[in-house]
């Protein structure tokens, strides 16, 4: 490797701008080479006494160390040889697809013909304003730019921490705002609407998505559960399983035993017996929904094969197509997490329990992510207290010392409600139990 030299090349004026000679190192064919090039500093109508500012400042980097040797590798052959196959073995599979598809398709075409040094805050702000500007580029979503932004930060980060940049220039970067609004509530499903959907939904489906919203379980806990797993009234939750990759989960509050009901254990028991019937051509064969159940084999299996299920798989051929029948086309894996921890909310759940339900490392991430504002679990008070006239007269569930059964004046909206909370604590499969929540 050529010795550093310190630079200071005299400013030239060469028609309408202001140039300046200066070397740099480049890699061709993997090979380093210094070369000279010429740059332009400003136009020439500046005096020569600011060009000399400007031409320093310029140099600053170059001469004391700031631009190191490996911001001469090109954007392309960076993301190729270095970061790809670095970062594979780092990731899960389906992260890591999602990282190369952003990659492939955004930042190495608008990028890929750049060296590192190149790309400047100025050049990559530019870059994502004309995101939502441009009328030759499709126009990408918030959450689709959110995503390429964050790509890119990651991968200059990753330069900068073996050294082949100094600072990462996608650390200040802005994208536009959102036009619209973000919607604050997500969708869930009430107790009466997953009735009707697991009804359409066939075994041993219709099973998984029942244990998946009356536990809490993320799908892909659900495809790595094993028979090991399965308490007298709990479910341990010790690895997961998505698309090829088995892992631990995904945090260290998700890997924990979760009490449950008993008739959703005797739902996963139920499957040992099941057969199920595919159709083959014209004729239809018979297969068992478990296959073996050692200790270790997975509660889920594949219906020819027994291997480990494909959450996409069983929500496209299965889930969504219930769902679009009942007019739900919002409904995913992630709508039924929603809903248990809704659920929970509309029995009078502590926090704290609901917490330890959902296996979140924060109470914030359940109160605030999770569980959705239900108006029905709310006092309606919006517009002051309801008139005398709404009253009727029902006997106290909980009378204090002193009261007996006597009948109780409650407001009428008060009846609605308790009557209402009283049909989530009669649902058969319900996890809570009335007395816990006294």
């Amino acid at each position: 490797m050529a010795k550093r030299r310190f630079q200071n090349p005299r400013p030239q004026r060469r028609g309408a701008w202001w140039t300046m000679r200066v070397w740099r190192d480049e890699f061709i064919a993997g090979k380093q080479v210094r070369k000279q090039q010429r740059v332009r500093l400003a136009a020439a109508t500046v005096p020569e006494r600011e060009i000399k500012k400007i031409a320093t400042e310029y140099l600053r980097p170059l001469n004391q160390g700031l631009e190191s040797l490996g911001s001469a590798t090109n954007f392309e052959h960076y993301i190729e040889t270095i970061y790809k196959p670095v970062v594979k073995p780092l990731m899960a599979t389906t992260s890591f697809d999602r990282t190369r598809g952003v990659l492939d398709n955004y930042l190495i075409p608008a990028f890929g013909k750049c060296c590192l040094r190149e790309l400047t805050p100025l050049t990559l702000q530019t870059y994502f304003s004309q995101l939502t500007t441009s009328t030759t580029r499709q126009l990408l979503a918030h959450e689709s730019r959110d995503k390429i932004r964050d790509m890119l930060s990651s991968a200059l980060r990753f330069a900068v921490q073996h050294d082949l940049l100094v600072r990462n220039p996608a650390e200040a970067l802005r994208i536009p705002p959102e036009k619209r609004g973000k919607k604050r509530n997500k969708p869930f499903l009430t107790p009466r609407q997953f009735d009707l959907l697991v009804e359409l939904i066939p075994e041993p489906y219709a099973s998984m998505v029942y244990v998946a919203i009356y536990t809490g379980l993320r799908v892909s806990e659900l495809a790595g559960l094993r028979w090991n797993d399965i308490g007298l009234n709990s479910i341990t939750v010790d690895e997961r399983f998505c698309r090829g990759d088995w892992g631990a989960p995904k945090s260290e509050a998700s890997n924990a035993t979760i009490g449950v009901n008993s008739c959703v254990i005797e739902r996963i028991h139920r499957l040992k017996q099941l057969t199920v019937e595919v159709k083959a051509g014209n004729a239809t064969r018979k297969y068992k929904v478990v296959k073996s159940e050692g200790p270790d084999d997975l509660v889920f299996q594949g219906v020819r094969s027994g291997r480990p299920l494909r959450d996409n798989n069983i929500l496209t051929r299965f889930i969504k197509p219930a769902a679009r029948t009942l007019l739900l086309p919002w409904v995913n894996w992630r709508s039924l997490r929603t809903s248990h921890a809704t659920w929970l909310k509309m029995a009078g759940a502590d926090v704290k329990d609901a917490q330890a339900q959902m296996r979140h490392s924060r109470s914030s991430t359940t109160l605030d992510i999770y569980q959705q504002f239900v108006p029905r679990s709310t006092p309606r008070r919006t517009h002051g207290d309801p008139p005398k006239k709404w009253h009727t007269h029902c006997h106290s569930r909980d009378p204090r010392p002193g009261t007996g059964r006597r009948s109780q004046t409650l407001p009428a909206e008060e009846v609605r409600r308790l009557n209402w909370r009283s049909n989530v604590f009669r649902h058969p499969c319900y996890a809570i139990r009335k007395r816990d929540l006294r």
